[in-house]
């Protein structure tokens, strides 16, 4: 019998260089949740492709069974991670894994054979999380080498408390394998994370426990300073803590990590949320310093002074709108940075081609309590740029606009309806808001957007 040559999934890429020239996506998959309402979350599936019938259009919506799961970050099972020498390569990027963040359960979709109708296929309780891992509040996927990662909020003793940390699922069977940490040391809080694959090591973020959080922000909690403000760096094969490096506990919540793509490059871009002091956001860089972990403050953006009789009732006693930093997306060619304010409703392009020395390259006002800037095609925007997402080429980028269904009713108590909304990207710098591309969601909100074949958040690269 003859031989059947063995092909890996042509959405893989060896290096960030072949990625990025790899062809356009056409669709993007966007959770939306229902807050309220009595209805279930849903995945949407956009076509993006220009020149369709259905550009800029839902043209499907796959509802879970439950009520009240709040889907928020997700992933696909697999992605370029399986070229890597250690890796799998005869995994497909098919699967999108969508955890429900107050739920605890993860739901598996199917985007095969259809891309454009994907099909529930799976669903793992939350009883099963808990019993295997012991761990709740399931947060951030991502495709490794060796297995699918989640990161998780809080433990499973079920008053949302900590540690929160990672667990694993196995690629063959999409079955919770446990818990990653062996040695977790000093770490309690957890968020998002992300790895240098070549160097052996995982960097995780803080945010806080599901407590904290669940019913709204606390600013006796702000003030008291008890959000995360420290990285962690592990042993990736040995899943043990290393150092942790604080950033000041002046600088409450540690968020998104983005680490460069290129695999020859020690040094990533993280957010902090809020400075207590003065009400700004910061982008800081960690960057390898001898045979330690190091993290420098490259970008801080101030609040802005504003009437109290403006603001949400959560921000008039501080007569100013904090930017809210809450995402950032980092270009597969590591060369701009996007940074979501969601307070005061701006998109903002840095060049970070030297990461110590960041220059803004483009900006645009979308919603924002400051702001309130309409879409250009006259619609108004509630809420403001959230989650982003950058195509493999860097020459796209969608938003959303919402953040955590309670912290969403506390700043913006007017109401928030769910949109998705695309920018095109220079590649010389600046940004321009697609006129044609704005996705209604109704009452429903829009979080996270993955997109066909990959994305600038979602891929792991091992060959420069």
């Amino acid at each position: 019998m003859a031989s059947v040559p063995f092909t890996a999934d042509p959405t893989f890429h060896p290096s960030p260089r072949l990625a990025a020239q790899a062809p356009p996506e056409e669709l993007a998959y966007v959770v939306g949740l229902h807050v309220g309402d009595g209805q279930p979350d849903f995945l949407a599936t956009v076509d993006v492709r220009p020149g369709s019938p259905d550009y800029g259009r839902i043209v499907s919506r796959v509802p879970v069974p439950h009520v009240g799961d709040e889907l928020h970050h997700f992933g696909w099972n697999a992605c370029s991670s399986a070229l890597c020498p250690y890796a799998h390569p005869q995994l497909e990027r098919r699967y999108l894994l969508v955890p429900g963040l107050r739920s605890s359960r993860i739901y598996v979709f199917d985007t095969r054979p259809d891309p454009r109708q994907p099909r529930l296929v799976k669903t793992i309780d939350s009883a099963e999380v808990l019993r295997r891992a012991g761990y709740s509040r399931l947060h951030t996927v991502h495709c490794g080498p060796d297995a699918i990662y989640i990161s998780a909020l809080g433990s499973a003793d079920g008053d949302g408390g900590g540690p929160g940390g990672i667990l694993l699922l196995d690629h063959d069977r999409l079955e919770v394998l446990g818990r990653w940490e062996v040695a977790r040391g000093e770490q309690y809080l957890a968020y998002d994370f992300a790895w240098h694959l070549a160097q052996d090591v995982l960097i995780s973020s803080e945010w806080a426990t599901p407590a904290m959080v669940e019913q709204g922000l606390r600013l006796d909690d702000v003030v008291n300073r008890r959000f995360g403000h420290h990285l962690d760096f592990w042993d990736l094969r040995k899943r043990r803590l290393l150092q942790r490096v604080d950033l000041g506990d002046q600088h409450q919540m540690v968020l998104e990590l983005r680490p460069a793509h290129d695999p020859t490059q020690t040094y990533g871009f993280v957010n902090t949320v809020v400075n207590v002091a003065d009400l700004s956001s910061a982008i800081w860089v960690w960057y390898r310093d001898g045979d330690r972990w190091a993290a420098r403050k490259v970008i801080e953006i101030p609040a802005v002074p504003t009437d109290p009789a403006r603001l949400p009732p959560a921000l008039q006693s501080f007569g100013a709108v904090p930017p809210l930093v809450t995402d950032i997306d980092l270009s597969v060619d590591d060369r701009f940075l996007y940074i979501s304010c969601w307070g005061t409703g701006e998109l903002r392009q840095y060049d970070v081609r030297d990461p110590f020395a960041p220059r803004l390259a483009g900006q645009v006002e979308l919603g924002g309590i400051l702001h309130r800037a309409a879409h250009p095609n006259g619609q108004p925007l509630t809420g403001g740029p959230q989650m982003l997402e950058v195509s493999r080429d860097g020459r796209r980028v969608y938003v959303t606009n919402s953040l955590y269904s309670t912290w969403d009713d506390q700043f913006y108590p007017e109401g928030l309806r769910g949109w998705l909304v695309k920018l095109d990207a220079d590649p010389a710098g600046g940004l321009r808001v697609d006129p044609s591309f704005l996705v209604d969601f109704g009452p429903a909100r829009a979080h996270q957007v993955r997109l066909q074949g990959g994305d600038a958040s979602s891929d792991t690269y091992c060959f420069p």
